[in-house]
């Protein structure tokens, strides 16, 4: 199984030097409540339950969780090159530890699949955030390029919403 990803290539972080501000920056798509990493738990775990109504809509569900996971080691290794230590907290730089209270616990397929639309709309938007106050041009390629993928995913989501007989806006 491959992920669900834009068919481009993610610019590299072997260039990336120190600078902690940025890394502090992209630091709350990590591991904060609004993360890679509550999304790749909230896909793999709607993807359980999806199972049962459609294999099929499963299986993308785990192609996006393993993009989500493919932007989380991209982000880490990135934290490590600016000079942040890629830890899951919620908050950077504070030792309250990351947990799953904002992965969606819903079981029902149009709920799930809602929650999901709603999980990249924040990302994007949480992305488009962190792209208005970066200054590093490198860091900010590699969120322009996470942000594709992002958007690849909404209007995948978007559309097994709507197999599932459900509207959305």
């Amino acid at each position: 199984m491959k992920p669900l990803i834009c068919d481009l290539p993610y610019p590299s972080t072997d260039n990336l030097q120190t600078d902690v501000k940025s890394g502090q920056i992209i630091s709350f798509a990590y591991a904060s409540l609004k993360s890679e990493l509550t999304a790749i738990l909230q896909y793999l775990y709607h993807g359980l339950h999806l199972n049962a109504v459609s294999a099929d809509d499963a299986d993308i569900l785990r192609q996006i969780a393993l993009a989500e996971m493919k932007h989380l080691d991209i982000l880490g290794e990135a934290m490590l090159k600016l000079g942040v230590n890629p830890r899951y907290v919620q908050v950077p730089r504070s030792n309250l530890y990351f947990d799953t209270s904002a992965v969606s616990q819903s079981t029902t397929p149009q709920k799930m699949i809602m929650d999901d639309i709603q999980g990249e709309l924040n990302a994007i938007a949480e992305y488009k955030k962190m792209l208005y106050v970066l200054k590093n041009e490198d860091v900010s390629a590699i969120i322009q390029r996470i942000v594709l993928d992002e958007q690849l995913h909404l209007e995948v989501l978007k559309q097994m919403l709507d197999r599932l007989g459900c509207t959305h806006r």
